[in-house]
């Protein structure tokens, strides 16, 4: 898509400007191309006129900066690995029902996500995938707010499902609240878990897990070896409870659309990699019983 014809003028008048030595006119001229959308490039012939994208790419995870201070107390933080039309709905049901600070990280080129991007909505494209565990922990780190909700783009807002959670995590009886976990079952060694509703739990799961930022890190974050996230949830859970951390499953106003991390990965990658981290999990925290929730 061409530049419209008056970013050009400005072009050609910062280009009379840098003849005339005026180089405060020429950078001035290039600040209002800039706050168009546009970046002036200048090369042999004269200049271009490049389209700014509105997602920042980052080369790699460690590049990633803090977010800018925020008068909200909580951020949404989304990873995204493809299915972009999904995340846009998303994020868009987040903005209609919340003022929240809103941060994306996609794995694969992301100009088409641009349009969520505002003043509280940033998104990044990173070009080399570490893994979700570690784009979970980067985003807990960058994030400029005390509380921060991992959230899959499967999931959508029918509601205010922020205010009750922060109502809940600022009383700091819970370092993490959610939308659906449950208790380890005890009975078939830790192998599974089951869903009781609404109330302490042992496990969140990361469709929409809420965390007080401060004891999430002190915790350890996620496994940095989880790089596929089913499970990887389970195990960042139950080290919040090893740390002594409380966890709270609640109904709040969310809806689940298709998931495709889960239905549309390959099969033999999501198996294996679930089985990697739900064995750490039995490696680490089978038996110890003391750490779990009340039952019910």
């Amino acid at each position: 898509m061409s530049a419209p014809e008056k970013l050009h003028e400005l072009g050609r008048a910062r280009q009379a400007a840098r003849a005339d030595k005026n180089f405060a006119l020429a950078d001035q001229l290039r600040d209002q191309i800039a706050q168009d959308g546009y970046e002036i490039v200048d090369v042999a012939d004269g200049f271009e006129l490049h389209e700014k994208s509105l997602v920042i790419t980052i080369a790699d995870i460690q590049k990633l900066k803090n977010l800018p201070k925020s008068a909200h107390h909580m951020t949404v933080a989304i990873i995204v690995n493809g299915f972009h039309e999904d995340a846009i709905t998303s994020i868009n049901s987040i903005k209609e029902h919340s003022s929240a600070e809103i941060v994306v990280l996609a794995t694969q080129p992301a100009k088409d996500l641009g349009v969520v991007v505002d003043t509280h909505t940033k998104v990044f494209h990173l070009e080399k995938d570490p893994g979700w565990g570690e784009c979970a922990n980067a985003l807990l780190k960058i994030a400029a707010t005390p509380f921060v909700i991992i959230m899959d783009p499967s999931t959508t807002f029918t509601g205010d499902a922020i205010t009750p959670v922060l109502d809940e995590l600022n009383k700091k009886e819970f370092v993490a609240v959610g939308w659906r976990g449950g208790l380890v079952n005890i009975e078939d060694q830790w192998r599974s878990v089951d869903d009781k509703g609404a109330g302490e739990v042992d496990v969140l799961f990361s469709y929409f897990f809420a965390l007080d930022k401060d004891a999430a890190l002190a915790a350890g974050g996620f496994n940095v070896r989880a790089i596929y996230y089913r499970n990887a949830d389970m195990e960042f859970s139950l080290r919040l409870k090893h740390a002594a951390g409380r966890l709270l499953q609640m109904d709040l106003p969310l809806a689940q659309g298709r998931h495709h991390g889960y239905y549309d990965t390959e099969e033999s990658f999501r198996d294996a990699q679930s089985k990697k981290n739900y064995d750490r999990i039995l490696e680490r925290f089978r038996g110890k019983e003391a750490i779990l929730s009340p039952r019910r």
